[in-house]
Parts: structure tokens; sequence; C-alpha cells
């Protein structure tokens, strides 16, 4: 094992990519209301698997299963509110035991999703829901509570679509001791809702549980802009995770492209300040690999 801010001192550090393009590619079914949450409750050794198959190509990192877990989605799928909490630790469990299999210097991220997420409409891709900040800030104060005493290294705040949002998860880590970084997806180089990044970064500046920022779930191109407002707004590490290469044909409804993320920007990506690197959706332990190796090449 080790501690998360051990290994933001020897950045940069490998995270791993994305769990529901590993489960569904080993067969699994992650769709649903709960997504991998449904594989963690029915088939968590597939989780572990999934971790260590992260972990061996090269990720220090592993982040929990926990995105699509919250008391509203398991009542929504007609479960109950322990089986939600459960569920949280269970995940945070699973991936420890898989950082200690990995050995020392591997820790655990518990991941936090959006408010959106536990909808399951997409809308944490547009962030228009409806809900004011401290009404965010009540629905995510107890999910952190309770994954922050499941004992993770730190927590993955993910895929948070506005500024709004954002706001909501700095109250909520309030006074929790948490460790946390603080991710936004973007597009078109602001926030999913259209809001400035400057701004974004300048909460999570602002806010002492929050160890890094930057993006996730975003086309590799949205990076380096992400990167350079982050080096503006904070002199806090920054973490980039997005998606694969490929781009979605919704006519076709297939993915098109090369899943892999193009070399040269990732050297671009580490020249630019990341401290933390990995994948999203559609990044699986082979790009992982090559994410890796990149990280462990000298750069001019």
């Amino acid at each position: 094992m080790g501690s998360f801010t051990d290994l933001l001192g020897a950045s940069p550090v490998v995270l791993d990519g994305g769990l529901g393009t590993l489960l569904d590619a080993r067969g699994y079914d992650a769709s649903g209301h709960l997504w991998s949450a449904r594989v963690l409750r029915e088939e968590p050794d597939a989780i572990a698997s999934a971790h260590d198959a992260f972990f061996a190509a090269g990720a220090r990192i592993a982040t929990s299963a926990s995105y699509q877990v919250s008391s509203d989605g398991f009542l929504r799928a007609g479960l109950s509110e322990t089986e939600a909490a459960r569920a949280l630790g269970t995940s945070v469990r699973l991936a420890r035991e898989s950082a200690e299999r990995a050995g020392t210097g591997h820790v655990v991220a518990a991941s936090v999703g959006p408010y959106g997420a536990t909808l399951a409409d997409g809308s944490e891709y547009h962030g228009r829901y409806g809900r004011t900040v401290a009404e965010l800030e009540a629905w995510h104060r107890p999910r952190i509570e309770r994954l922050w005493a499941a004992g993770p290294d730190v927590l993955a705040i993910e895929t948070i679509p506005s500024l709004a949002e954002a706001e909501a998860v700095a109250r909520a880590l309030d006074g929790t001791g948490a460790v946390a970084w603080l991710s936004v997806t973007v597009a078109g180089g602001v926030t999913r809702s259209g809001d400035s990044l400057h701004d974004v970064f300048s909460v999570a500046d602002e806010t002492p549980e929050i160890a890094a920022t930057g993006v996730n779930c975003c086309a590799p191109i949205e990076v380096t802009t992400a990167l350079r407002a982050v080096a503006h707004a904070t002199r806090k590490p920054a973490v980039v995770y997005p998606n694969s290469g490929e781009e979605w044909d919704a006519k076709n409804r297939r993915w098109m492209g090369s899943p892999a993320l193009p070399s040269d920007l990732l050297a671009e990506w580490l020249n630019e300040g990341a401290a933390l690197i990995g994948g999203c959706c559609r990044v699986a332990p082979e790009h992982i690999a090559t994410i890796a190796d990149t990280v462990r090449r000298p750069r001019p």
C-alpha cells in the first residue's frame, strides 16, 4: 500500500481506466440504472479482477465501483438505503484488497459520481438538474461521509458538469477531514453546463480538502486547454483522465476510430504538468499500459 500524498510527491502518477468498459469487454452486464453497481452487488469478484488488471497494467490507483451507488439510485432500482450503504463499503474494500495484492505504492480512490449519475438519464453531461447548490450539497454530503469512513486514500469526485455542483461538493467536503480530487467533465473548453474552467478550478484552489483538480470523461483534445486552466487557477496538482480516442457514431450506434490515447497528446499533457493521468470511458488496461510506458520514458 501507500498514501495518496506520497504518490503526489513522486508524480506523475498513473490512474486506472474505464471500469465499466472492462466489465463489458469481459461479458458482464453493466447496463441498466445501476451500471457497474449491479456487478458490484451481484458479482464482486469481477470488480476485484478488474482492479487487478489495471494494477498489472501499471496503474497506481484503483478507483472504486461506487460511481453509480447512491441511496436514491438504489431506491429507484427497488433496493434499500441499507444496501446502498453496504455497496459503498464493499466497493472500497474490494479496491483496498486489490491494492494490497499489488503491493507497496498502490492506493485506493473512492469514486464519487455527480448527482446526474444517479438519475441514469445522461444529465451529468449537461448539469441542468433543477437543484440549488444547497440541495446538491445536502445530497452529496452523506455519501461523501460514508465513503470516507470506509477508508480510501482519496475521494475521486468525478464527472462534475457544472460550477454549481463543484461548489456544492466543496461545501459537502467542509469539515469531513477527507482528501479528495475534483474532476469536471468538459466540452469546448468549458464545463458541460458552459461554466468557466478557471472558476471551477478556483473553487478547488479555495477548498483545503481538495488536493488535486482537473478533468475526466471528455475528448482527449480537451485536456491541454484544461491543464492550462488549472495552472492559471491553482498551484494544486492536475489530474486528467479523458475518454479514449474514439468518437461515437450516433447514426450507426458504434464507436469509430482508434481507442488508443495518442502518444503525442500524452507527452504534451505531461509537459503541461499533469500529475495524475489515466483514462475514463473506453480506456482499457492495454491503454493504461501505454500511459505507464510513456510516464516512465525520459522527457526532454
